[in-house]
């Protein structure tokens, strides 16, 4: 067998594209639920804030060299809203269920959420 090289070698930058703050984590589920066609999407938790993004396609070169060669990725848009407590869904009065992932062990969402918060 080959000897197997493993490095780790996160991003170096998100570009976020544009954003938009909720006034509540019950409007962030009900825009998440809108934007995926009445089907269940997960939003992420971390440090306070709850947030989904969209990635740009990197079905370009342009955009597969920004990855590859800066470490560099577009994110088209991103959603957020405060919410300071941890709960695994959000469920709102007309019984969207909004599945809520607790990704504060995550570095990169951790920052993302940190920005976040300065964007206020």
């Amino acid at each position: 067998m080959s000897e197997v090289s493993i490095k780790y070698e996160p991003f170096k930058e998100i570009i976020v594209m544009e954003s938009t703050e909720f006034p509540t984590p019950d409007d962030l589920a009900r825009f998440t639920n809108i934007i995926a066609g009445g089907k269940t999407a997960g939003i992420y938790w971390t440090s306070g804030i709850a947030f989904i993004y969209f990635p740009l396609s990197i079905n370009t070169e342009t955009a597969a060299k920004e990855l590859i060669e800066n470490r560099r990725v577009y994110w088209a848009f991103l959603s957020y809203t405060s919410m300071p407590t941890y709960r695994s869904r959000i469920e709102t009065k007309e019984k969207i269920i909004a599945p809520v992932l607790d990704m504060s062990t995550n570095p990169l969402f951790h920052k993302v959420a940190e920005w976040l918060k300065g964007q206020k």
